[in-house]
């Protein structure tokens, strides 16, 4: 029997993840708002969101795994809630960098990842000191928006064969 190739191993992806959180931030600094399920364009990413068609379409979508959450909250020694991430999704059950240069469905929407989500200084503000160094490795990744639809909290996330 042989063993897979590296190629054929990145190309394979069985786990099935779930959203488990969506946010959106109706305005510039505002808090992200916990919301059910978002409308997903094409033209804007993620309605209601204030970036909505204002972002550079790499980067119309952030996504954070909700295991480096918990690994975020254990080196901050405190709870760290999605909202303190300012990332739009939190992904539970597959590895979101398994994505890398991959179309993925959530629900009836296909994204493409498109790099890392790199921490930024407002960590410090939202996750108190040491904030950044926590999400260092950890910030998640953007993705752009191949097909439209509806994202809710539960949708399964696949990649596409």
């Amino acid at each position: 029997m042989s063993k897979p190739s590296l190629n054929e191993l990145m190309n394979t992806l069985p786990q099935v993840g779930s959203v488990e959180w969506i946010g959106i931030r109706p305005e510039r600094r505002a808090a992200l708002q916990e919301v059910q399920e978002v409308k997903v364009t094409i033209e804007g990413g993620l309605e209601g969101d204030h970036y909505a068609g204002k972002r550079e379409k790499k980067r119309q979508i952030t996504l954070i795994q909700g295991e480096h959450l918990d690994l975020v909250s254990s080196v901050m020694k405190k709870d760290v809630h999605p909202e303190d991430t300012r990332r739009n999704l939190v992904i539970r059950g597959i590895n979101l960098l398994s994505l890398k240069e991959k179309q993925f469905t959530i629900g009836d929407v296909v994204l493409e990842m498109t790099g890392l989500c790199h921490p930024c200084s407002r960590m410090e503000e939202n996750l108190g000191p040491g904030g950044y160094n926590a999400m260092r490795g950890h910030g998640g990744i953007n993705a752009r928006v191949i097909q439209g639809g509806t994202i809710k909290a539960g949708d399964a996330v696949k990649m596409l064969a």
